[in-house]
């Protein structure tokens, strides 16, 4: 990235698509940022599509490291949204499910078993780790910085899209339990987050954003509409009070 013209960020942004997704009016960063007080600026790396090993050691890792040791000493903050494309998309999310779901009745019976590779413990270990290193990184080049990440909502697999009901269907999910493997994912991956944020309370804030959109609040199966992205917005100024940078 050519870093000329940009002005010194108070805040970096590291996300997938809650970041980036603009077409249909806004993004979670964009709606987060109308609430700063005008002394705050928002720097946002990242991309559509993003997984978590991006910001780490793929993709982005170059340009999110140089970003920290440039601007990491004047940051109050890193904003960070990842982990949702880790599982969402046809070859992600069908490796997590078992062969044939059609005689299941719950939904986590409907996913192989924690132990095996590919399953859904190995991913959320796998997203855990990266998060680590990531939020170890963080604190290498920002140790005055709050780590603040979320964990998406419980998404409606419509087929719009085709990020999650195609998976779902070829697995001979029953339409009953489609959301219900939706939200069980949620709640895992909400266990991780929790889990990350408990090791240090005081730098690490953890934004639940879950049962915050109702169906119509989705454009997609995987995106909020402006206004759902305003709502999470929402959630987390709510959630962020004591970093007192919001209007």
């Amino acid at each position: 990235m050519n870093y000329e013209g940009v002005s010194t960020p108070s805040i970096l942004g590291i996300g997938d698509s809650w970041f980036w997704y603009f077409p249909l009016g806004g993004s979670v960063i964009n709606q987060v940022a109308g609430l700063l007080k005008s002394d705050h600026t928002i720097l946002t790396f990242g991309n559509n599509g993003a997984e978590v090993l991006d910001y780490v050691s793929g993709k982005y890792a170059k340009e999110v490291k140089t970003a920290l040791k440039r601007y990491g000493s004047g940051l109050s903050a890193v904003f960070i949204s990842g982990g949702g494309n880790d599982f969402a998309g046809f070859s992600d999310l069908r490796p997590l499910l078992k062969l044939n779901c059609s005689d299941e009745t719950i939904a986590a019976d409907c996913f192989k078993d924690d132990s095996e590779v590919r399953s859904l413990g190995w991913l959320m270990r796998k997203t855990a780790d990266n998060y680590m290193a990531l939020i170890g990184l963080i604190f290498a080049y920002a140790p005055s910085a709050t780590v603040v990440f979320h964990n998406y909502d419980y998404a409606v697999p419509t087929g719009k899209g085709g990020w999650l009901k195609p998976a779902l269907d070829e697995a001979k999910v029953p339409s009953r339990l489609q959301h219900k493997c939706m939200k069980y994912i949620i709640d895992r991956f909400t266990h991780e987050m929790e889990s990350l944020a408990a090791l240090n309370t005081e730098k690490i804030v953890f934004v639940d954003t879950r049962n915050t959109l109702a169906e119509n609040h989705w454009a997609n199966e995987l995106h909020p509409t402006k206004t759902g992205c305003k709502l999470i917005a929402k959630k987390w100024r709510a959630s962020l009070k004591e970093l007192n940078i919001f209007k």
